[in-house]
C-alpha cells in the first residue's frame, strides 16, 4: 500500500470519506466472478475507517430519521463498499480541485416551461423635463439624483471632474462615522472623470451615467484594486480582470470612486473593518450584506451604487437606509467577475436614491455575459412617462394587517387605488418557505469549503450561531437528499407566482415579509424598494439573533427614520416596476428629505 493511501485510509474522519482503490470508482466487480458481469454497488473493496451502528443512531437525529437496530447494523457494515469512495473528489487519494469560477452543471430557470416572460419592446426612456438651475451649495448638488446630475453633465453646466472632487471629499468626511468605504479609488476616479469631460466637449457624450461617480459593493472584481469580499482571510486579494458590471459601467463612462463594505461573505453589515452604519440611526448597522452601498447612497456619498442579492441583501439596506434599491430578475444581469455565494441565486441590482436612477444603471448593466452561465439576453421596455393607470396591483390583506407592515404600507396601498391603478387580492399557500434555505446554505458552503475546510472562517470577526462559520459547519452535514426535495419544492413554489402574476400585474407587499424576501428570491422575480414614508422607532434594529448579553440600544423618545414598501415584479418586467414606482415616489413626496448631519 502506497504511503498515501495508507494515511488516507488511517486518518480520513469518519463519515468524511472516500477512496476507490482501482479504477472504477462506482463499483467494482469482485474477482472470481465470470468475465462480463456487470459492476455492482457494494462490490468493491471497502475503504475509509469503521463506521458503526451507534454512529448510524447518532447521525439520524441530523436527517429526521427513524432506523431501527438491523437497519443501522447493515448500513453501518456495508457503508465503507457503498458510499465512502463518493468523497474522494474532497478528501483524495484523488483529490481534484474546484475552481471558484466553476459552476454547477445543473442551473436554475425562474422561466417556467411554456411560460413567455418579458416585454416585446426594448426601450429606456428617461425623464424629458429640464433639470433644475445648478445649486451654489455642493452638499446640494451631492444628493442630486443621477438624472438631474446627468442632465447637468450632459449640458457642461456641472464637470465630472468637479462632481468626483465633491464626492471623494464627502467619502473622506464621513467614512470615519459610516465605515462604508474599503478602498477609496481616487487615482481612477480621477483619471476617469478627466476622460469624460474630455470626451463630452468633444462631442462624445455616451449616455445618463457619463461622469457620473458611483461606489461598487466590494465583491465585484475591479482589475488592479482589492476585492475582498469584507472578509479577514481575503483583504489582500487583488484582482487582475474587472466583473462584467464593472466593465459595463466604465464602458457607460461612469466614474468609480469607491469600493464600499459588505458585511464579511455577504451577510449583514459587520466586516473586518467594523460595523457600517446607517446614517439616519447612527446606533445602528445599516443591515446588509450591501450595507456599504445602502450607507453611502443615503448619505450622498456616490451618486449611485451597486449592491448584490441572494437573500435580501438589497431590500434590506435599501430600507433601513431610506434609498431605492433594484433587485434584477435571476439572469437579467451577469455575475462575472463577483463573488459566488450561490450559483442559483445571487443578483446583482443598482442602488440609488430614487426610482428613475435604477433604471438607467439596469440598462446599462443588462445583457449576458459569456462568464456566467445564467445570464440571459432580456429587454428592458421603459418610460419614465408612461401611465399607470388600469395596473392590477396584487396585495395580501392579512400581511397587510400584521408585522411587519405599518401604516405606511397600508397608506401605499390607497395611493395605489387613487393613482387609477387596481388592487387585487391575492394568496399563496401556507407552506414552509423558509425551508428553501436549504439550497442557500449548501451552495454557500460549496462555494466556500475551502475557507471551511482550512479553517480559515475562524478569522472572521463574527462567529455568533446565525453567522456563516457556523452555518457553512452545519451544512456539510445537510441532507443530499433532502437538497434534491428542496430543489422540486422551489420549483412548486415558482409554479405557484405563475399562477398568482396570471392575475396581476405587480404586487406590492411589505418589504420584509418573510415569506415573500425568501421566495421571490428563490423563484427569481425582480422587486424594487423604495421609500414610502417615515416611522418611529423605540429600539435600535439588528440583521442578528437577538444576543442577551449585548442588547440594543433604546430611545426614548422614540427616533423617526425611513420606511420603504416594495413591488415585486413579473419576470423580465422591471420596467413596469420602473413606471409605478415612479408615480408612487411622486405621490408620497418623501424621497428628497435626507438623513440629519450629512
Amino acid at each position: 500500500m502506497s504511503k498515501s493511501r495508507r494515511e488516507f485510509l488511517t486518518l480520513t474522519s469518519a463519515g468524511l470519506i472516500g477512496a476507490a482503490l482501482t479504477g472504477n470508482s462506482r463499483a467494482q466487480t469482485p474477482s472470481g466472478l465470470p468475465p462480463g458481469a456487470p459492476p455492482a454497488f457494494g462490490a468493491g473493496p471497502a475503504v475509509g475507517p469503521e463506521v458503526s451502528p451507534s454512529t448510524f443512531a447518532e447521525a439520524q437525529k441530523l436527517v429526521q430519521i427513524e432506523m431501527n437496530e438491523p437497519e443501522r447494523a447493515q448500513a453501518a457494515g456495508s457503508w465503507r463498499t457503498n458510499m465512502a469512495a463518493l468523497y474522494e473528489r474532497r478528501t483524495g487519494p484523488r483529490k481534484v480541485a474546484l475552481e471558484t469560477t466553476l459552476a454547477p452543471a445543473t442551473q436554475w430557470n425562474p422561466v417556467l416551461p411554456g411560460m413567455k416572460a418579458g416585454p416585446e419592446r426594448d426601450q429606456c426612456v428617461r425623464s424629458s423635463t429640464e433639470p433644475e438651475a445648478l445649486p451654489a451649495d455642493d452638499k446640494d448638488i451631492a444628493f442630486a439624483s443621477v438624472v438631474q446630475l446627468s442632465r447637468w453633465i450632459e449640458q457642461r453646466k456641472l464637470s465630472s471632474e468637479r462632481l468626483t472632487q465633491i464626492y471623494l471629499k464627502r467619502l473622506e468626511q464621513f467614512d470615519p462615522k459610516l465605515r462604508c468605504v474599503i478602498t477609496l479609488t481616487r487615482d481612477l476616479a480621477l483619471r476617469q472623470a478627466k476622460q469624460a469631460d474630455a470626451e463630452i466637449a468633444a462631442g462624445k457624450y455616451r449616455g445618463p451615467l457619463h461622469g457620473i461617480p458611483w461606489g461598487a459593493k466590494d465583491l465585484l472584481d475591479t482589475a488592479g484594486i482589492p476585492t475582498t469580499y469584507g472578509a479577514e482571510p481575503l483583504r489582500n486579494r487583488v484582482p487582475t480582470e474587472d466583473a462584467a458590471v464593472v466593465r459595463r459601467l466604465h464602458a457607460a463612462g461612469a466614474v468609480l470612486v469607491a469600493k464600499l463594505s459588505l458585511g464579511a461573505l455577504a451577510l449583514n453589515d459587520i466586516w473586518f473593518g467594523g460595523q457600517t452604519m446607517n446614517p439616519w440611526l447612527l446606533e445602528e448597522g445599516s443591515s446588509g450584506s450591501s450595507a456599504g452601498p445602502g450607507a453611502a447612497t443615503a448619505a450622498g456619498l456616490v451618486a449611485f451604487a451597486i449592491g448584490s442579492e441572494t437573500g435580501g441583501s438589497i431590500v434590506s439596506p435599501a430600507m433601513r437606509c431610506g434609498i431605492t434599491g433594484l433587485r434584477p430578475t435571476y439572469g437579467r444581469v451577469p455575475r462575472t467577475g463577483a463573488m459566488t455565494l450561490c450559483w442559483s441565486l445571487d443578483k446583482l441590482g443598482p442602488m440609488a436614491r430614487n426610482v428613475e436612477d435604477t433604471m438607467l444603471v439596469l440598462n446599462a448593466i443588462s445583457g449576458p455575459d459569456a462568464g456566467d452561465l445564467a445570464s440571459v439576453p432580456s429587454k428592458l421596455d421603459f418610460d419614465a412617462g408612461a401611465a399607470v393607470e388600469g395596473l392590477r396591483v396584487g396585495y395580501f390583506p392579512a400581511w397587510m394587517k400584521e408585522n411587519p407592515a405599518t401604516n405606511v404600507d397600508r397608506a401605499a396601498l390607497d395611493v395605489v387605488q387613487k393613482l387609477g391603478m387596481v388592487p387585487v387580492e391575492v394568496t399563496l399557500p401556507d407552506w414552509p418557505y423558509d425551508s428553501l434555505d436549504l439550497i442557500l446554505f449548501a451552495e454557500g458552503a460549496a462555494a466556500f469549503e475551502e475557507l471551511t475546510l482550512s479553517g480559515a472562517l475562524h478569522q472572521l470577526k463574527v462567529q455568533v450561531p446565525d453567522a456563516w462559520p457556523n452555518l457553512f459547519r452545519q451544512s456539510r452535514f445537510l441532507s443530499a437528499v433532502d437538497f434534491v426535495q428542496s430543489d422540486r419544492f422551489r420549483r412548486k413554489v415558482a409554479e405557484e407566482m405563475a399562477r398568482v402574476f396570471s392575475r396581476v400585474d405587480l404586487l406590492l407587499v411589505p418589504s420584509l415579509r418573510d415569506e415573500m424576501l425568501t421566495l421571490t428570491n428563490f423563484t427569481g422575480h425582480p422587486s424594487l424598494t423604495l421609500r414610502a414614508g417615515f416611522v418611529e422607532v423605540s429600539e435600535a434594529r439588528s440583521d442578528w439573533a437577538p444576543d442577551p448579553n449585548h442588547p440594543l440600544p433604546k430611545f426614548s423618545p422614540p427616533r423617526r427614520v425611513p420606511h420603504g414598501i416594495t413591488l415585486i415584479g413579473q419576470l423580465f418586467d422591471e420596467g413596469t416596476l420602473g413606471r409605478v414606482g415612479i408615480a408612487l415616489e411622486r405621490s408620497f413626496g418623501v424621497a428628497g428629505e435626507r438623513p440629519p448631519g450629512f
